[in-house]
């Protein structure tokens, strides 16, 4: 489905980002593995093994994403090795997770700067390169960034930022044949999730019409379908993968 598209992922080291990569790769993709700090070098090292094994071609890219420069460093750097930036995933996040009185504005400030500037910081730079032959462009918001949630204010508000994003870039590129969606993962089995008490994972099931946690590749398989030419006439999308939680 991916045959000789090349695919930028952010934060692609754990969790839904590793997946996705992994689920290019497996469609035939060639993918830049990014990570963040050198404590996660091994860890990316060893994703870009295991897509080279599938066949494909991969490397890893340290860049912090929150930074315009760095930003800029990790996209240049896929054009200098694969000539070219067919899909890009902006996946990278980080949660600071507290109630408003408690929370402080470094708090604010850092969720905000890598969640919602860093899909900004990326899609400035892969913009112009995706010019020549077109692209897709899949940004990773969250459930609680349609309906909010308790302790999570800047978290949510750079997720429905980045649905506000979606849509004002789907129709800017629109006529450019680069086609901007969003992903909307609800409660999701990771090692985020794994932490949890049984009876807050159990509170949360409640909440979940499907009555189950969903898992990294139920998200993945929908990037597949929003990177791949199944989704040529789709843009400006927010698609919830949630188990119906968020209707």
């Amino acid at each position: 489905m991916l045959d000789n598209k090349v695919a930028v992922v952010t934060g692609s080291t754990r969790g839904i980002g590793e997946e996705v990569a992994l689920t290019f790769a497996k469609n035939g993709a060639n993918v830049v593995i990014n990570y963040r700090s050198d404590s996660s070098k091994l860890k990316a090292d060893n994703i870009v093994e295991q897509i080279e094994a599938l066949g494909q071609k991969a490397i890893a890219i340290k860049a912090n994403i929150a930074d315009f420069n760095e930003s800029k460093v990790l996209i240049d750097n896929t054009i200098a090795h694969f000539g070219k930036i067919d899909i890009l995933v902006n996946n990278a996040g980080i949660t600071r997770d507290t109630l408003l009185l408690r929370m402080t504005e470094e708090d604010f400030d850092q969720v905000i700067e890598v969640n919602l500037k860093g899909a900004f910081n990326c899609i400035k730079h892969a913009a112009r390169p995706m010019l020549k032959s077109g692209g897709s462009i899949i940004n990773m918001t969250s459930v609680v960034g349609i309906s909010g949630n308790t302790g999570q204010v800047n978290y949510a508000a750079s997720k429905a930022g980045l649905i506000g994003m979606t849509k004002t870039l789907a129709r800017e590129f629109a006529k450019k044949n680069i086609r901007v969606n969003a992903i909307a993962p609800g409660f999701i089995e990771s090692d985020m999730t794994s932490a949890l008490s049984e009876q807050v994972v159990s509170q949360a099931i409640g909440n979940i019409p499907m009555n189950r946690l969903g898992s990294v590749k139920d998200v993945a398989n929908v990037a597949l379908f929003l990177a791949s030419d199944l989704s040529t006439y789709v843009t400006g999308e927010v698609i919830r993968v949630d188990g119906g939680m968020a209707m």
